[in-house]
């Protein structure tokens, strides 16, 4: 009887032990996942069907064909592709804090596009892509914002509403990047020395095919490089 009592009181000795060790380790870890150095940095594409890569391969997206051209530059980076197709700025503008969750070192903005092909309100649009600008930044975040063009047929007065649209957001994003001292990369249009071009496109005449997508990446890769060492100096 009492070497049970004993082992008793040894067992309850052990549990409180474990118990505590569990407890420290669940206050502890969170901490240290936290501060576990990077050794390269990480960028979110955010976009639309530009990003996503609709109708390609997998392998043949935008950010799948940057990361190979900054691979063979030698630069180690971790992309993530924040693509939806189909988007619109409302909808970038309601799952931009979700995609910032991966905590990314720089962002890519690639939307807009979808907004004129539907006629939508480029005053409502200006807005949205405030919001998504000004969440990427609230995070001190080094930005790249790619422009779009709306299609002629929508008209001049659509298309000039368009472009201010474009025009008024990335003012208010320079004027917070002044006050932060953070970075803002404007690139005017996205799709330049691509769209309208047959031979670069794929048969809707709207998304870019492997060969479009790879003349895209050649004409933006520039600004990709001064984003990439903005988010560098800033963060390792």
């Amino acid at each position: 009887m009492q070497y049970m009592v004993i082992f008793s009181r040894f067992d309850k000795m052990i549990s409180r032990v474990i118990i505590r060790l569990l407890l420290l380790a669940m206050m502890v870890t969170p901490g240290l996942l936290a501060a576990a150095p990077r050794t390269e940095p990480v960028l979110l594409v955010f976009g639309d069907s530009l990003v996503a890569g609709y109708g390609l391969e997998t392998g043949e997206s935008f950010p799948d064909e940057l990361g190979r051209a900054l691979t063979g530059e030698g630069r180690d980076v971790t992309i993530i592709n924040g693509g939806v197709s189909g988007d619109t700025t409302a909808g970038g503008a309601s799952r931009i804090d979700w995609a910032l969750a991966d905590r990314p070192d720089a962002v890519i903005v690639v939307i807009g596009g979808n907004d004129a092909l539907r006629g939508l309100s480029p005053d409502a649009m200006a807005e949205n892509l405030d919001t998504i600008l000004g969440t990427v930044q609230r995070d001190g975040l080094p930005l790249l914002f790619a422009g779009m063009k709306a299609p002629g047929n929508m008209g001049v007065d659509f298309g000039r509403d368009f472009d201010k649209a474009f025009a008024d957001a990335l003012k208010k994003a320079k004027l917070r990047a002044r006050a932060t001292d953070g970075t803002v990369i404007f690139y005017p249009f996205f799709l330049e020395g691509v769209a309208l071009e047959p031979t670069l496109n794929q048969d809707d005449g709207i998304h870019p095919n492997p060969a479009g997508v790879a003349e895209i990446t050649r004409r933006i890769l520039p600004s990709v490089r001064q984003l990439l060492d903005a988010a560098v100096m800033k963060t390792f």
